[in-house]
C-alpha cells in the first residue's frame, strides 16, 4: 500500500480503519502537537504515522555515539549470518517477554529476533527490558527495512535527556516503576485496588505484569494510539494508560466471578478482548480524565523506590544457573521474595499483638500504605498503656523513625488512626511554636465502626505559622484545612504530594504540610476536609470534617482516647 507496507501483513489489518486522504503534519508547537497525538490525528493514515513517528524520533536528544541503520547492516551478517532467525535464542535482559506479532508478516517476525540481537550487541549495558520486542514489532509497522526500524529504537533506548525517561532498560528501573505503580493504584484506583488485596496473595506481583498489560496484552490498533501519545509526552502516559485498563477491568468484572485462578490472568485475558468492552478512543479518553500529579513528582517518588530497592539490595535480577554466583543468587532471591512479600507476610499473626487493631485489620491498612514500605513490619514503638498518656513520652518514642503509624480507640469503641510520612523530630525547627511538615503520602483512616480511608487534605502552612500555637484557632473546620482540590495547579507552588522538600532541596516557603506537631497539639491533616487533632494529654481529641463526598466523619466531632499506639516499620 506504501513504502511502510513491508512488514505489514494487511489481511490481519482492518483496512476499513484507514484513511486514504494525505495528510500532513507541519506543527512544531508542543501543545497542538499533544492535542493532535491524544485526538488521533495520524492514526487512520499509515504513512502519515510512520513520518510523524520518524521526525518524533528523530527529535529525541541522544548520546554522541547511537548506532544507526549503517551500524546494523554492518552487523547483522556477523551475529545472525546464514542461521534461521526464529530459532535465535532471545537475550536474557527481555525476560522471556511475549513477542507480539502485531500483525506482521513472516519477514516482520523474524526481524523483530534479529533488531533485538544487533542491538544486544550495540547496548551491553542493558540488562533488563521486556517492553523491547513490542516497541520492535510496532516500530516495524513504520518502517522502510529492518535498519531503520533498529536505528528508531536505538534512538529511544540512547536518549540522555534526563528529564525524558522513555523506556526502562534495568531491573532496578522496572522494578521501581512497578511499585510506583502500586502506589498510583492505592491512590487513584482505590476500589480496584481493594479487589486485589482481596483476591491476590501478592498485590505488588499483580501489579508487577502493568508493562505486560500495555507491551504484549494491549492488540495493535491500541497500542499504537497510545505509542501516538508516548513519544510526544513520555512515560507517564504508560502510567495513565495502565491505571485506565485497571479501571475498565474493575468496572466490567465488579461482581463477577473470576474467570481462572489467577487474577493476573485475568487481567491479561481482559487486556487482549479489550475490543470486545472498550475502544481505543474510550481507554484514551479515561486515561487523560485521571488527574495524575505532576511529572516531577512521579519521579520523585520513583527515585525514593529505587532508594528503597538499593537499601534491601534489589539492584538486579540474578540469574539462577549461574553456579559461581550461588550465594549471590541466594541472598538477591531471599531480597525479591522480601519485596514480594504480600500484605499477610508482612504482617505475622504470630509475632503481631495490638490491643487497637486485629491481624487482619493491620494487613488492611498495610495494603494502603507506600510499597516501598511495605517492604518492612509493624513495630511497637509507644503505647498508652504502658508509656502513659503523655505527648513529650509519645515524641521521645516516635522520634527517629520515619513513616509511622497512630492508631486510635475511643470509649465509644470507634478506632480510627493516620499513617505520617515524617519524623515527628522535624516539629522542632519551629522552636515552641506549632511546627508544620509531612508529605501528600499522609492519610487518615477509620476501622470502626466502618472501614474508610480519607485521602489527604493540606494543613496550609502559611494560615497556621501565623497563628503559633493557639491551637483552638485551628480546630475549626476550613482554617486549618484545605481540600485537596484546591491544590495549587503548578507544580512549582507546593510541595511534591510524596517527598519532603529535605529530600530533594525542594523549595518549601510556598509548600503545603501535612503534619503539625508542639508540646500543646498534634494535627493531622486527612481527607475529603478530614482533620485529627490531640491534645497534649493524649486523653481528648476531636475531628473536623464536611461532607464534600457524603462520607462519614473520622470519628466523633470530640472524643476521649481509651488506647492510643505508634507503630513504626522495620526492616
Amino acid at each position: 500500500m506504501d513504502e511502510y507496507s513491508r512488514f505489514v501483513d494487511w489481511d490481519k489489518m482492518d483496512v476499513s480503519a484507514q484513511s486514504q486522504d494525505m495528510k500532513e503534519l507541519t506543527c512544531t508547537d508542543f501543545h497542538e502537537l499533544k492535542q493532535l497525538a491524544r485526538q488521533g490525528y495520524w492514526a487512520k493514515n499509515h504513512s502519515l504515522r510512520a513520518k510523524v513517528y520518524h521526525k518524533l524520533i528523530s527529535n529525541i536528544p541522544c548520546r554522541t555515539v547511537t548506532p544507526d541503520a549503517n551500524v546494523y547492516r554492518d552487523i547483522v551478517v556477523k551475529i545472525i549470518g546464514k542461521r534461521n532467525s526464529s530459532s535465535l535464542p532471545l537475550p536474557e535482559f527481555v525476560d522471556n517477554s511475549l513477542i507480539p506479532t502485531y500483525c506482521l508478516n513472516a519477514e516482520g517476525v523474524g526481524a523483530i529476533r534479529k533488531i533485538i540481537l544487533c542491538i544486544s550487541n550495540q547496548f551491553p549495558d542493558i540488562s533488563f527490558c521486556p517492553a523491547l520486542p513490542s516497541v520492535i514489532a510496532l516500530l516495524l509497522h513504520y518502517s522502510k527495512d529492518e535498519a531503520e526500524c533498529f536505528e528508531q529504537v536505538c534512538r529511544i533506548l540512547a536518549c540522555n535527556d534526563p528529564s525524558k525517561r522513555l523506556i526502562d532498560q534495568t531491573f532496578l528501573a522496572f522494578e521501581s516503576s512497578c511499585m510506583t505503580f502500586g502506589d498510583l493504584v492505592n491512590k487513584y484506583c482505590q476500589a480496584a485496588h481493594k479487589l486485589m488485596v482481596a483476591v491476590s496473595e501478592d498485590v505488588l506481583e499483580v501489579y508487577s505484569d502493568w508493562q505486560r498489560w500495555l507491551f504484549g496484552e494491549l492488540p495493535m490498533a491500541y497500542i499504537a494510539r497510545v505509542f501516538d501519545v508516548f513519544l510526544v509526552e513520555g512515560y507517564k502516559v504508560l502510567y495513565r494508560v495502565a491505571l485506565a485498563l485497571l479501571k475498565f477491568f474493575h468496572k466490567v468484572r465488579a461482581g463477577q466471578p473470576m474467570e481462572s485462578d489467577s487474577i493476573q490472568q485475568d487481567i491479561r485475558a481482559f487486556v487482549r478482548d479489550i475490543a470486545k468492552s472498550v475502544s481505543p478512543e474510550r481507554l484514551l479518553e479515561k486515561a487523560f480524565a485521571i488527574r495524575l500529579f505532576s511529572r516531577k513528582e512521579i519521579q520523585l517518588l520513583q527515585m525514593a523506590n529505587e532508594k528503597a530497592l538499593q537499601q534491601k539490595g534489589i539492584t538486579v535480577k540474578q540469574k539462577s544457573s549461574v553456579i559461581q554466583n550461588l550465594l549471590n543468587y541466594c541472598f538477591s532471591m531471599f531480597c525479591v521474595v522480601f519485596l514480594r512479600q504480600n500484605v499477610h507476610l508482612a504482617v505475622h499473626a504470630e509475632n503481631f499483638k495490638s490491643e487497637i487493631v486485629s491481624v487482619k485489620e493491620m494487613r488492611d491498612i498495610w495494603s494502603w500504605i507506600p510499597e516501598r514500605f511495605a517492604l518492612c513490619q509493624p513495630l511497637l514503638l509507644f503505647t498508652t498503656l504502658e508509656h502513659g498518656c503523655s505527648l513529650s513520652r509519645f515524641y521521645s518514642h516516635s522520634e527517629g523513625h520515619e513513616p509511622t503509624l497512630l492508631l486510635i480507640k475511643t470509649t465509644a469503641k470507634e478506632v480510627c488512626g493516620a499513617y505520617l510520612s515524617t519524623d515527628w523530630s522535624e516539629r522542632r525547627r519551629g522552636g515552641n511554636k506549632l511546627s508544620f511538615f509531612g508529605t501528600g503520602e499522609c492519610f487518615v483512616f477509620r476501622l470502626q465502626p466502618e472501614v474508610e480511608r480519607y485521602e489527604w487534605v493540606i494543613i496550609k502552612h502559611p494560615e497556621l505559622a501565623s497563628a503559633g500555637s493557639e491551637t483552638e484557632n485551628h480546630a475549626q473546620p476550613g482554617s486549618s484545612t484545605l481540600s485537596s482540590s484546591s491544590i495549587p495547579s503548578d507544580p512549582s507552588d507546593r510541595l511534591s504530594p510524596f517527598l519532603a522538600a529535605r529530600h530533594f532541596n525542594l523549595p518549601s516557603k510556598t509548600a503545603s504540610m501535612f503534619m503539625a506537631g508542639s508540646s500543646e497539639c498534634i494535627i493531622v491533616g486527612g481527607g475529603d476536609g478530614q482533620a485529627l487533632y490531640l491534645d497534649a494529654d493524649l486523653n481528648h481529641g476531636r475531628t473536623s470534617h464536611c461532607n464534600t463526598f457524603n462520607n462519614q466523619p473520622l470519628c466523633s466531632e470530640s472524643f476521649q482516647i481509651s488506647i492510643l499506639e505508634v507503630w513504626g516499620f522495620r526492616d
